[in-house]
């Protein structure tokens, strides 16, 4: 134990709560959606914030170096029904600064048994979560990443404010959400972030089983590196002005507690606020994933490895750079049927038997109109318009599209010899 943390004179430690009158739930109401026609403008939309702990401590302690945190997900029954449960975890996560040393800062409160326990556990920097069917408080700070336009296109409620780490939640956002929530934010997050990870194709021009469109829609994948520019965002904000000046905690016998310093609370602040401010942090999560190469090794092992089955039936940038590698459609040698309006056709001499039988050979691929097209351009027609003419065509218009398509299959055919 130490004298690490001091309640502010105005908490009761005894309060619990009796049933929410209609119009205080109706106030928590408002503040989660926007009714009675408001409507979120980019300039406030979305945002996450941070409550501080100041509005309960005086005084807090800050670790040195704080661990990577843990999340722990728990049931919270209703408030008024598991109130004390519902304030321990409210306490814990407030004191978010002292990361691992929660359990040592908090252990002259009464705690429930359930936080007790994972204190007892020693030094890790655990942070609860409440555990609900939706998984809302989890994927929180993705789903309050997200603009406006991009909820509408999902089915996704227009819930005002995020909090971070979760404090409390009055309002009850579980009883607002679809029943399909989970799988409506993957699609709404798969979508914010395909541009990033392959530009140029649009997330429809792949199946379902591509691997990397499969880590888009992995919302666990995600949230590792969305907390960790949470957390750097938090120790960034400013100390309130408590008066409270820096020193370390002394322990039980006297001796000072080297972990960390007893000092002022953070001040309560936005984490972002607005569509440009939430769409740096995508940026930042992004970097966050690929934090030592880890999420480009991932795309680029995927990329050298494509099979056909990764890709839909709606062609791509990347679907046709697949079919230029798999068919070695990008050569040094081009197969080209030019227009000469002014010569005559010329045998090489180097045309011999051999090279006459290839080209037997890829006649016989061809359709009789066809055929006929390569024949008069080997007789002395040069030009589209005589040929159509020859062919009993109007313009030379059909000509030019078969001409293409014997382009391409002298291109796959010759490839072989």
């Amino acid at each position: 134990m130490m004298n690490a943390i001091e309640l502010a004179d105005s908490v009761d430690v005894a309060y619990a709560p009796k049933a929410m009158p209609p119009e205080i739930a109706r106030i928590h109401r408002s503040d989660l959606l926007y009714e009675d026609g408001t409507t979120p403008t980019p300039e406030h939309f979305p945002r996450m914030r941070h409550l501080s702990a100041g509005d309960v401590f005086t005084v807090v302690l800050r670790a040195h170096s704080p661990l990577p945190a843990e999340y722990l997900t728990v049931p919270l029954p209703p408030m008024t029904s598991a109130w004390r449960l519902t304030l321990g975890v409210a306490w814990w996560n407030l004191l978010c600064e002292a990361a691992q040393f929660r359990g040592r800062a908090m252990a002259r409160i009464e705690l429930p048994d359930e936080i007790r326990a994972v204190a007892a556990r020693g030094d890790h920097n655990v942070v609860f979560v409440p555990r609900t069917r939706s998984r809302y408080y989890e994927y929180a700070p993705l789903m309050h990443l997200l603009p406006r336009a991009t909820l509408d296109r999902f089915g996704l409620p227009w819930l005002r404010t995020g909090q971070w780490p979760f404090v409390a939640d009055f309002a009850g956002a579980e009883q607002y959400l679809p029943a399909d929530f989970e799988t409506r934010l993957s699609r709404a997050w798969a979508s914010t972030v395909w541009r990033d990870l392959i530009s140029g194709s649009p997330i429809s021009g792949f199946s379902t089983d591509d691997p990397i469109r499969i880590l888009a829609h992995n919302l666990d994948f995600w949230l590792p590196p969305v907390t960790n520019v949470l957390e750097q965002i938090l120790r960034g904000l400013p100390p309130s002005d408590n008066g409270v000046e820096e020193e370390p905690p002394t322990l039980e016998d006297g001796t000072p507690f080297g972990g960390g310093v007893r000092t002022n609370p953070r001040v309560a602040a936005d984490l972002w606020c607005g569509e440009a401010e939430a769409a740096d942090v995508v940026h930042r999560t992004i970097e966050a994933a690929d934090a030592g190469g880890r999420l480009r090794g991932i795309l680029e092992a995927v990329r050298a490895n494509r099979v056909e089955d990764d890709f839909s039936e709606r062609w791509t940038n990347a679907r046709i750079d697949f079919e230029r590698k798999l068919h070695h459609t990008r050569n040094k040698v081009k197969v080209r049927f030019v227009e000469l309006t002014d010569t005559i056709p010329v045998q090489s001499p180097d045309t011999e038997i051999e090279g006459r039988l290839v080209t037997a050979d890829f006649m016989a691929l061809l359709d009789p109109t066809s055929r006929q097209i390569v024949v008069l351009l080997n007789s002395g027609y040069t030009n589209l318009t005589e040929i159509a003419q020859a062919l009993g065509y109007r313009n030379h218009s059909p000509v030019s599209k078969r001409l293409t398509r014997i382009r391409d299959q002298a291109t796959r055919f010759f490839d072989d010899y």
